[in-house]
């Protein structure tokens, strides 16, 4: 079981408190784009092994969306934060690099 922290009301709790909202980051295309950008940005989503960004709403709370980084293997919370962000706060990287030796932010975006 997940245990997240809503970063807006400061609750935490089990995942049964929110909804999974998928892949975090996502580049959407304008009205401009091809076929092939838009069904990309509909379709095509990672599943990696290991570290994955997420986007999840606060459904029994405050209704709020933001986004976790967690560890698709082992179901460990390194952080989560404001969905307005364009990329995980500086913490959080830190957090996952110290557990995962390597990683870095431009392997995911």
């Amino acid at each position: 079981m997940l245990l997240l922290e809503c970063p807006y009301c400061g609750v935490s709790a089990e995942e049964t408190e929110f909804h999974a909202e998928g892949e975090a980051h996502l580049k959407r295309f304008g009205p401009g784009s091809d076929d092939a950008a838009f069904e990309g940005y509909l379709f095509m989503r990672e599943n990696p092994k290991g570290v994955h960004l997420e986007r999840w709403r606060h459904a029994n709370g405050c209704g709020k969306y933001f986004l976790a980084a967690r560890c698709t293997m082992t179901l460990e919370v390194f952080g989560t934060y404001s969905a307005q962000t364009t990329e995980p706060p500086q913490h959080i990287k830190d957090a996952i690099s110290a557990k995962r030796p390597g990683w870095s932010w431009r392997d995911i975006a």
